[in-house]
């Protein structure tokens, strides 16, 4: 029988790594252009091994990767970028930022209500606990991007190794979020998915809202040795499509 992990645990021992009281680990502050420019704060550790990660390096050796930084550090470098930069967004990215719960909250509490954060989340940690949902409502300057991995179980647990009934808590965190009042949307990586599957998708996010139906289409970037992985790992199989 095939043996997969469960997020949560991955979640939580990844923590218990890069984790320091309220520090997090980060490898790199950084301007970007995606957004139309935003400044990026890429933190260390995630509770997925999506074998597509560009940061592949990282989520696999978040013990040797990265500096702690406190939230008034990370909020500070990040807010500076921006100001110097002339842009309007910040964000934490590079592996995922949920899995620090409290130092998460406290950066989001000290950003400037005039700059929006946008949280890119694969969703798991906001789906399995309510509770986050709420706490993120708090912040009228975010913005929730939440990535799905595949279009169903059975894409998502071949495109991460985790176990398939993870994916219904990627939806359930779009759910939450709909009823917390956060604002957000669904981005999917697509590129192994078929156009069927798509529809039935769209479909089941419909039912969660109807505006969750415009789906943001990601695609497989060949970046940190993403294309030798997915033919080693057997993940490989289904060509690449342009959506």
């Amino acid at each position: 029988m095939k043996q997969y992990y469960d997020p949560i645990v991955t979640a939580r021992e990844t923590a218990g790594i890069v984790c320091q009281g309220d520090a997090r680990k980060y490898y790199r502050f950084r301007p970007a252009r995606f957004y139309g420019g935003i400044a990026t704060a890429d933190c260390v550790g995630c509770n997925l091994r999506c074998l597509f990660c560009w940061s592949w390096k990282n989520i696999t050796n978040p013990g040797k990767v990265g500096y702690f930084y406190t939230p008034d550090e990370v909020a500070e470098k990040l807010v500076k970028i921006a100001r110097d930069k002339g842009f309007r967004r910040i964000r934490i990215s590079g592996n995922e930022p949920t899995i620090a719960r409290e130092h998460l909250l406290r950066v989001l509490a000290l950003v400037p209500a005039d700059i929006q954060f946008i949280l890119e989340t694969n969703g798991i940690l906001i789906g399995h606990d309510k509770t986050y949902a709420n706490d993120l409502s708090k912040f009228k300057n975010l913005y929730v991007r939440v990535s799905l991995k595949g279009t169903n179980e059975k894409e998502f647990s071949s495109l991460t190794g985790a176990n398939p009934m993870a994916f219904e808590l990627q939806l359930n965190a779009l759910a939450n979020l709909y009823q917390a009042g956060v604002k957000a949307h669904p981005a999917v990586m697509a590129s192994f998915s078929s156009q069927e599957n798509i529809k039935t998708l769209q479909k089941r996010l419909g039912k969660i809202n109807r505006a969750f139906e415009k789906i943001e289409i990601e695609e497989l970037s060949p970046y940190g040795g993403a294309m030798s992985r997915l033919p080693r790992k057997g993940r490989g199989a289904a060509p690449l499509r342009r959506l």
